[in-house]
């Protein structure tokens, strides 16, 4: 257990170093990300993009422990 969470960690600290990258890609602006913007209000949730990170891991994780 504590060393998926060292490994999730890892992953996490890496994924916000590269978030610059990862923005000039349009990874963050996919269609069905959820964008609420009003006079001094704006709300952003990336649902496709985390639902398309989470597809990536998966398969991923799944590749290394097989």
């Amino acid at each position: 257990m504590s060393r998926t969470l060292i490994v999730l960690g890892i992953v996490l600290v890496v994924a916000g170093i590269c978030w610059p990258l990862i923005g000039r890609l349009g990874l963050g602006r996919l269609p069905g990300d959820i964008v609420i913007q009003r006079p001094n209000f704006s709300f952003y949730f990336p649902l496709m993009t985390s639902l398309l990170i989470s597809i990536v891991l998966s398969v991923v994780l799944w590749l290394i422990n097989r």
